[in-house]
């Protein structure tokens, strides 16, 4: 059945070409442009019939080439082993399979079960507190693995059922699934971003910069949502009873604390006095609780000396111009430093004179002709007397000393009041009860944070390339999953083909991108779809909506991917017209791609979840659910473009 209907879609494609290339060979007054909008349609078309979009690139692209070349077969063939030989020459791409592995073998490591239940333990004050802890638990998991349908499957088959059997609402519980397993595409490490900096010719250091607030704030929008929607409407989202908030407390804990809601603090440090606690079991438990203050304080000490220090070129600068202010108004410029001996004689005679050497005395006509050389003219500005042959000067020593240090910014300020209090708060209302929660906290969400903040903080600061952090990445989640005894032949050798089937995916489409992007330009198609565009005389902002309106729209029937490689060639020579940073303009699309997975009647998250939902749950339940995410990924879209700074803040803090 599958031959049948895999020669009937062959068939009906072979048809299509021969029927439009018959069309366009007896029209005189068709350009090879349109023959590359052609190509451009109909790659489209059968990417929509179902084939593979790697092939249908190259197999286009390879046509439609060797009848702009005159049917000469061996040019043909040259254009396609050179735009695959500088795909295979990108070494950016090798940061694809090592984030992929890293991501699977995270994945299989198994931490989701225990991250979930200790996010929901923790926020279970909150309004909606499974659908807050899904969405932190989607978003973390899915900055550690970047691949949407793993998340979604996962959160499918641990948190549906356990809000479904909480009387949470079918349509609030599968969008807050589906929206947060879908963060993945936008925050860094994301391969969406990988692929966009290597399309577009970005630096994909600055992407994984810009994407981190973006990414943030959407996750944001989605957790106030579901507060507001759980406040406004209880029934849609009932709060915990309180035997779910109950935390068993171990045998020992259990003897130091008179109720599971008694300080922890004051209970640990007394005790000593109760009988049969070993002191050993005392000292753990303190630092543990030590723990959140002494990275607090290691933080803030090591933040403010790289926030108030002075670069060596900043440095520099300060420096020369000090240099500047010290020399003679006549000079206006550096000064030469001075040379063990005394004063340089100067160019013209009559001016300063050689210094008397040690034997001999200078006579008293001399040296007052010496005074009278040195002196100042009238109405000079007064100088300080030159220090001796040998000595620094105190004074500029000091000023170059004291210039290396400046005032902490406000941000950081700001940023260290709100950690300040949250670390204050923590010991505040620490019991015995959060103890325990934030042990359970220690041994699944901070791993994972870890192993995340490692291989983004190493990114982002300049201290390796994107290949370079992937591969400790992929090493990372090796030893997390060995941490976790989940690591066996078994793991390694699912997580190794998984890899090599999706990086094999990547590279092939990368490829064919290479090839049908090469047909495309070489048949004049780029040049016509400028002179359109240009042509319809739009403003920036009117070529940024009409631009995310098609990608919007292209979301239902194509994957990011097939977007990414396919039209991001025919954008982005548009935005030098239009004053647009391919920076920004990429944040926009990552943000706008995530609709590629939310959107019906085609939305692949829905599908993922239905896969492994109960079977009362329904898709059209799963697609009401996810509206009210894609209209927040639109308000995200609108605040972005109002607000560039948010993206763009940190990668002009970090590269300027």
């Amino acid at each position: 059945m599958i031959r049948r209907e895999l020669w009937f879609g062959l068939s009906f494609m072979a048809l299509i070409v021969i029927g439009a290339v018959a069309v366009l060979a007896n029209a005189p007054t068709i350009t090879n442009g349109h023959l590359g909008l052609l190509m451009l349609s109909l790659v489209v078309v059968a990417i929509m019939l179902g084939f593979p979009t790697a092939f249908t690139l190259m197999g286009m692209g390879m046509l439609f080439t060797w009848l702009a070349y005159d049917r000469d077969w061996h040019r043909t063939l040259d254009l396609m082993v050179q735009s695959a030989f500088k795909t295979m020459a990108n070494d950016v791409l090798i940061a694809v399979p090592l984030f992929v592995f890293m991501g699977y073998l995270v994945e299989r490591a198994n931490l989701i079960e225990s991250l979930f239940k200790s996010l929901h333990l923790a926020l279970a004050r909150l309004p909606g507190a499974l659908a807050v802890a899904t969405l932190v638990t989607c978003t973390i998991f899915a900055t550690a693995t970047g691949i949407v349908g793993a998340v979604v499957t996962l959160m499918g088959l641990l948190a549906l059922p356990a809000m479904l059997r909480a009387g949470y609402s079918v349509p609030l519980a599968a969008g807050s699934i589906t929206a947060g397993g879908c963060l993945g595409i936008l925050i860094p490490p994301s391969v969406l971003l990988i692929v966009y900096g290597a399309t577009a010719g970005v630096s994909v250091v600055q992407l994984y910069a810009g994407a981190f607030f973006p990414g943030l704030m959407l996750a944001s929008l989605y957790v106030l949502y579901v507060i507001i929607v759980a406040w406004l409407k209880p029934q849609w989202a009932p709060p915990l009873s309180q035997a779910e908030r109950v935390v068993p407390l171990p045998p020992l804990s259990q003897r130091l604390a008179d109720s599971p809601a008694a300080h922890a603090v004051v209970g640990l440090l007394k005790g000593r006095r109760n009988a049969g606690v070993p002191f050993s079991h005392v000292l753990k438990q303190l630092g543990i609780v030590a723990m959140p203050g002494v990275i607090f304080l290691l933080l803030a000490a090591f933040s403010y000396k790289a926030v108030t220090t002075v670069e060596a070129q900043a440095r520099y600068e300060i420096e020369e111009i000090g240099a500047v202010r010290s020399g003679t108004p006549e000079s206006g410029g550096l000064q030469e430093p001075p040379v063990e001996g005394g004063l340089q004689e100067p160019p013209q005679e009559g001016g300063l004179q050689e210094p008397p050497s040690d034997d001999t005395q200078p006579s008293a006509p001399a040296t007052a002709s010496s005074q009278a050389a040195l002196s100042e003219p009238p109405g000079a500005p007064a100088v300080p007397p030159a220090p001796a042959a040998g000595t620094a000067e105190p004074s500029a020593a000091a000023a170059t000393e004291a210039a290396t240090q400046r005032p902490a910014p406000t941000w950081w300020w700001v940023t260290f009041a709100v950690f300040g209090a949250i670390v204050t708060l923590f010991y505040l209302f620490l019991s015995f009860a959060r103890l325990e929660i934030f042990k359970m906290l220690l041994a699944s969400f901070f791993p994972l944070v870890l192993l995340i903040l490692s291989v983004l903080g190493s990114i982002v600061l300049g201290l390796a390339t994107p290949t370079e952090a992937a591969a400790m990445g992929a090493l990372g989640g090796m030893l997390l999953a060995a941490a976790y005894r989940r690591l066996n032949l078994a793991v390694l050798k699912d997580s190794v083909f998984l890899t090599a089937k999706t990086s094999a995916m990547v590279c092939w489409l990368f490829v064919g991108s290479a090839i049908f992007s090469a047909a495309f330009a070489l048949l004049g198609g780029q040049a016509l779809v400028e002179e359109w565009v240009l042509g319809m005389n739009l403003t920036k902002v009117e070529f940024l909506i009409l631009s995310q309106v098609i990608i919007f729209l292209l979301g239902w029937p194509l994957e990011w991917t097939e977007i990414i490689v396919i039209f991001m060639p025919i954008f982005i020579p548009l935005l030098d017209n239009f004053g647009v940073d391919p920076l920004f303009f990429g944040l926009l699309v990552a943000l706008n791609l995530q609709t590629a997975f939310l959107s019906p009647p085609v939305a692949m998250a829905a599908f993922y979840l239905k896969g492994v939902s109960p079977p009362h749950v329904t898709l059209n339940q799963i697609f009401l659910g996810m509206l009210p995410f894609m209209g927040i990924q639109v308000l995200a879209i609108v605040l972005l473009y109002m607000w560039p700074q948010i993206g763009l803040w940190l990668p002009q803090l970090l590269y300027k």
